[in-house]
């Protein structure tokens, strides 16, 4: 199921799946910033710390190398001094700005850079004493007190400091768990909300597909019901059209055999009557062998009238002839009618009669849609078994054309008004049991083949 089904079955899943989306990014994104500024907080805590206990541990270096070198009187004792001299300052140019606008450790950061200061200069004057070989005022100096005064003060300054760094390092680290602890509880809540809306919309779905295919089956069954009747239908409709075809060639035939016999009967009569007229008139009446010739010219024309309305409703060589001799005379009085040369080819086949009246109105049908559309110079009409079903036979008219499109609708005129002459052959042709094909193509000619069943040899 893709994920734009789901959305059209379910307009809230979008909205509820952005929404927890921006939740979890802005819960994500909130913790991480304050993770950040904790971590950035303790970072600063403890550079300050680092740099307090450096200090301090430098000024004690200091100190130490001092006291080494005012009792030995040995350079190499200075050497802790001097090192520890450049890290006192280092430190505390270090420890310049990370305090901010904090006023009190601000203050707090000068006085001890004050007394830092005071006593390294003490320390200086000492070590000046002893190198000048002033030892006593030295020792007198160092007994002063006023360099322990100035240690006491850094010590106390550092104590104070280190206890308000170790403040802030809990204060940052209480931030830094709360913050864990929210983003945790936030997104553990959002786990659970869309848990909870994943399991909603599982049993809505589930409850959907169960009414979706209930509907499907409902619809399927609908659907094998409609087929059924359509093929009921169908085969009704196919029996139907055999019914109709059959009867109105029983029609045919009947009205041809009353034509044939009572109108032709009546019409020679008359002839004959008016022949022993004209025979019994003597030569003084003119006129009435005149009139009398007329009717005899205009009953011979009757006679040949009633004689084509007969052939026309049932072809009595059909009956007399055969399906082969009836198409070529079919054949031969298009070609005298219209002009277009035609080219016939009829093979011995075997059909009932049914099917040889069924093959003869199909071309003769045919006939007339050629007459009327296809503007063709040519045509050809084949009658053989089929070449690739040899138990059927094959009928084909073929020109050369206008065409049209069969699969699409065309912008050309003729076929569609011949659409109706096409779709009565086909039912014809079905009803007896065989299949018409039609193939055409604009400027290309058409071919309409007809392929019926052939009467078994013990038929």
């Amino acid at each position: 199921m893709s994920w734009l089904s789901i959305v059209k079955r379910n307009p809230f899943v979008l909205p509820m799946a952005v929404v927890a989306g921006l939740a979890i990014f802005f819960i994500s994104e909130g913790s991480y910033w304050q993770s950040q500024d904790a971590i950035d907080d303790l970072r600063e805590i403890t550079v300050v710390r680092q740099g307090l206990m450096t200090l301090e541990r430098a000024l004690i270096d200091a100190e130490t190398g001092q006291r080494g070198y005012l009792l030995t009187g040995r350079e190499e004792y200075l050497r802790p001094y001097q090192g520890g001299r450049g890290a006192i300052q280092e430190v505390l140019d270090n420890l310049d700005g990370h305090f901010g606008d904090d006023a009190a450790a601000n203050a707090r950061l000068a006085g001890l850079r004050r007394l830092s200061m005071s006593k390294l200069d003490g320390l200086d004057e000492i070590i000046r004493l002893t190198r000048a070989g002033q030892k006593t005022a030295a020792m007198e100096l160092v007994a002063g007190g006023a360099g322990k005064r100035d240690m006491d003060g850094v010590r106390a300054l550092i104590t104070q400091m280190m206890a308000e760094q170790s403040a802030s390092r809990q204060r940052s680290n209480t931030a830094l768990d709360r913050t864990l602890l929210l983003n945790r509880y936030g997104v553990a809540a959002l786990s659970a909300v869309l848990m909870l809306a994943l399991v909603l919309y599982l049993r809505k779905s589930d409850a959907l597909s169960e009414v979706q295919a209930s509907q499907r089956a409902a619809l399927q069954a609908v659907n094998d019901r409609l087929e059924t009747e359509v093929s009921q239908r169908t085969l009704q409709l196919t029996d139907l059209t055999r019914h109709l075809l059959n009867a109105r060639e029983d029609e045919r035939h009947r009205l041809a055999r009353n034509l044939h016999d009572d109108l032709g009967s009546l019409l020679t009569a008359a002839k004959l009557d008016a022949a022993r007229i004209r025979a019994r008139l003597g030569a003084d009446a003119a006129e009435a062998q005149a009139r009398l010739a007329d009717l005899v010219t205009k009953l011979d024309a009757s006679v040949a009238l009633g004689r084509s309305i007969i052939e026309g409703l049932r072809p009595s060589t059909l009956d007399h002839l055969g399906l082969a001799a009836t198409l070529g005379i079919l054949a031969t009085e298009f070609s005298q009618r219209t002009g277009v040369p035609v080219h016939s080819k009829f093979e011995p086949v075997r059909l009932k009669p049914a099917e040889e009246l069924v093959v003869y109105r199909v071309v003769q049908e045919a006939m007339t849609n050629l007459s009327k559309y296809a503007q063709a110079t040519q045509v050809w009409i084949t009658l053989a078994p089929s070449a690739t079903m040899p138990e059927m036979v094959s009928v084909s008219v073929r020109d050369d054309g206008v065409g049209f499109q069969t699969d699409t609708d065309s912008d050309t005129a003729s076929p569609r008004r011949s659409t109706f002459g096409l779709l009565g052959m086909r039912f014809r042709v079905e009803a007896a049991g065989g299949s018409l094909h039609v193939r055409s193509q604009p400027g290309q000619g058409t071919e309409i083949e007809v392929v019926l069943p052939a009467m078994p040899q013990d038929g």
